[in-house]
């Protein structure tokens, strides 16, 4: 097993979260050196049963690349021999995260009121749909459902002309408001690190994704009375998408004007800003000619070629790959991004590296993600 230097070492994390918000968080934690105990009913984690290609169903792709460095152990909490368990293990922890509803829990009686009594010390961090102060407390919540609450299914909308409410291709709300209840973890460990004090720490999905989508889109609608659209203009452009090389995709985002003429140069087109087409073009569609000389010049060479010309003249192009793609990308082959490993029961797997680098607590892969229970004869 590779030695555990992360910065979390020694900080134990009772886990009782399951589907993507909440174990992609418990994960990241475990990447960082924390003990994760996952608690599981006897079905195991409703993930489990996503994107079934292995050998066994309840390890599916999706709970693979949500569980590793983490510890199984399966309870029926509705048992009270299973509940005197975890309440054995509440005391050896330092932090206590869940995703089950409030009235469940304390109908358990795992609420904040009756875990901080077995340890006072204990972050307690719930993850929830919607904020307990607001009119939507207590109902259910999914990535689908929050993003159509935050707005993020209008955004396609405004920028393809297909008037359709259509969500973001990704998890996306379930896997941004992971790592708000990652810092939010961090946040209440830290408090407890200089005051031994522990506290409730409530993560609302709605909020949590509605914050990190609205930063740029609230555009004109930030100031009172509103003075102009809300959705970002740039962002929202319908020509900002990839462009088309001889053999493949780049995207390209010049900083000023001279370095996009020096890409209208580079793809064939010389002295773009002063030509007929340019100069003259009809008012209001000067950046619609700018876009069409863009895909233009992209097409006169391959995508390594407009790499190292990028690379060379300091212009920000990178190559636009597909999913497929992605696996064979140069520089995730050159960090080590995809790593095969060797599952005790599944077989080769391909996990990803830690993004985040701690140069002197590095974060690891200890362990791959576990079977149903396997830990609970030792978890002590």
């Amino acid at each position: 097993m590779t030695e555990n230097r992360g910065p979390l070492a020694g900080v134990r994390i009772i886990d009782l979260t399951e589907f993507i918000f909440g174990p992609y968080a418990t994960q990241t934690l475990g990447d960082m050196g924390a003990e994760i105990i996952k608690i599981e009913n006897p079905g195991g984690d409703r993930q489990r049963h996503s994107g079934k290609f292995g050998k066994n169903d309840d390890m599916g792709s999706v709970y693979m690349a949500l569980n590793r460095n983490k510890q199984s152990v399966t309870l029926d909490l509705k048992d009270e021999a299973a509940r005197e368990k975890l309440r054995a293990l509440i005391p050896t922890a330092q932090v206590f995260i869940h995703n089950v509803r409030s009235d469940a829990m304390a109908r358990l009686g795992f609420d904040y009121e009756h875990v901080a009594k077995l340890n006072p010390s204990i972050v307690y961090v719930h993850c929830v749909g919607y904020g307990s102060e607001g009119p939507y407390a207590g109902r259910q919540a999914f990535d689908d459902l929050v993003q159509a609450a935050s707005g993020a299914s209008d955004l396609l909308p405004r920028v393809d002309g297909n008037d359709e409410m259509r969500l973001l291709p990704s998890f996306v709300a379930d896997k941004v408001s992971s790592l708000h209840a990652v810092y939010a973890v961090l946040g209440a460990l830290f408090h407890r690190e200089r005051t031994g004090e522990g506290q409730f720490v409530e993560v609302p999905m709605f909020e949590a994704f509605t914050h990190f989508m609205m930063v740029e889109h609230l555009y004109g609608a930030t100031f009172d009375p509103q003075v102009g659209r809300i959705g970002h203009t740039p962002a929202l452009a319908n020509d900002r998408r990839p462009l088309k090389t001889k053999d493949g995709h780049i995207a390209i985002q010049p900083v000023s004007r001279a370095a996009s003429a020096k890409f209208f140069e580079l793809g064939g087109i010389a002295n773009a800003y002063e030509s007929e087409r340019f100069v003259n073009a009809p008012k209001g569609s000067k950046v619609a000619v700018y876009y069409e000389m863009l895909r233009e010049a992209a097409l006169a060479h391959t995508t390594e070629e407009w790499m190292k010309l990028g690379d060379q003249h300091r212009i920000p192009i990178m190559r636009a790959n597909t999913l497929d793609e992605v696996l064979e990308d140069p520089h995730l082959k050159a960090v080590n991004f995809f790593q095969l490993r060797e599952h005790p029961t599944e077989g080769k797997w391909r996990a990803m590296k830690p993004p985040v680098k701690f140069t002197k607590t590095p974060s690891s892969i200890r362990s791959d993600p576990p079977r149903p229970g396997q830990d609970g004869e030792k978890i002590k």
